[in-house]
């Protein structure tokens, strides 16, 4: 797949950036390399100051991790994009060249349904501001945020295109979509309410979290079926962080060992696995710091009664090796 993307690697990995509070990354190492793929188009965070030395086993908790990272498998950006589109919560805030402001950008938080093509469609009452808009410069951005999005390491999608008016020999097929997604949309049937699709999409901005960020192309976009866990996931990752949440931190430290975090918060669940928040604080450091890693299941993961059992076999897994290590602590207990 041709793309264009730069992702920060470190000893930290891709996915597995650490943040502070600020979200900006600390100099946790001498030196960041930057991947890239085509021309950069992503993040390449370098460290300018000086180079830190690093406690001897955290240097190896880092670099079991980086390693963990880089093989994890992992949603292609363009089935990730497609999947965030289809399954967000239908609204976003749509940008566009201001007819009464001219050279300024005029916002608006719109609702909006994607069609089988993933091209947002949108009902505009004639009144409003980014109706007029768009019928003096279909050109225009909208931005996307994941269902779940709550801060910097959740995804969010940005589209550049031409939003233009549908006609009148699609507005039922237009009304079928929409109400797809909003169900109590009333307002379809308004006669003075139109219906506008992005038609033509010329540039697509993709953030997946922290140091995941970079582009695919029209076409990619179009040829892309969203994930079908995807669209159930953030109910699987709800109810694992409200009542499974030691679970999850135990998958994590069985995953990678020596990575001993208090908190793990499941942000996404696809066909291939979770993307977990952590929370840390280093060896020798009184500051805790977030992260987001890739957990990846075993295997492919066909439904929901399936994510489930990958789900329960990580956690057996996970307790099994705990217990294992309780086992191997005991003899050397008896004989001190």
């Amino acid at each position: 797949m041709m793309m264009k993307i730069a992702t920060l690697v470190s000893l930290i990995g891709s996915t597995a950036s650490f943040t502070s509070h600020h979200g900006a990354p600390p100099s946790l190492v001498a030196s960041s390399t930057s991947l890239s793929m085509n021309k950069p188009a992503g993040h390449d965070v370098r460290s300018s100051g000086p180079a830190m030395k690093m406690d001897p086993e955290e240097l190896k908790i880092q670099e079991a991790l980086a390693a963990h990272q880089q093989n994890a498998p992992k949603l292609g950006f363009d089935v990730d994009v497609r999947s965030l589109v289809q399954y967000n919560h239908g609204f976003a805030v749509m940008s566009t060249n201001s007819k009464a402001n001219e050279g300024f950008p005029g916002g608006s938080v719109v609702g909006f349904a994607p069609d089988e093509e993933g091209r947002p469609v949108f009902i505009f009452s004639g009144m409003s501001t980014h109706t007029q808009d768009l019928l003096a410069d279909p050109r225009c951005s909208v931005t996307i945020a994941a269902k779940e999005f709550k801060g910097a390491a959740d995804g969010r999608v940005n589209l550049m295109g031409k939003v233009t008016l549908v006609g009148k020999e699609e507005r039922e097929t237009m009304k079928a979509v929409y109400l797809a997604k909003h169900p109590g949309a009333f307002w379809v049937d308004f006669g003075d309410f139109n219906w506008f699709r992005m038609d033509e999409i010329v540039d697509i901005r993709f953030v997946g979290g922290f140091a995941r960020a970079g582009s695919i192309t029209p076409a990619e976009y179009a040829a892309a079926s969203p994930d079908p866990v995807f669209a159930f996931g953030s109910h699987i990752a709800s109810h694992m962080n409200d009542d499974h949440q030691s679970a999850t931190i135990g998958m994590v430290a069985n995953a990678i060992p020596g990575l001993d975090v208090s908190e793990a918060v499941i942000t996404s669940v696809d066909s291939l696995g979770m993307y977990v928040k952590c929370t840390r604080t280093p060896r020798a450091s009184d500051q805790p710091q977030q992260f987001k890693i890739r957990l990846p299941f075993p295997r492919r993961a066909e439904g929901r009664g399936d994510v489930k059992v990958v789900i329960m076999e990580m956690t057996q897994a996970a307790m099994a090796a705990q217990n294992e290590k309780v086992e191997e602590v005991k003899p050397e207990a008896k004989a001190e």
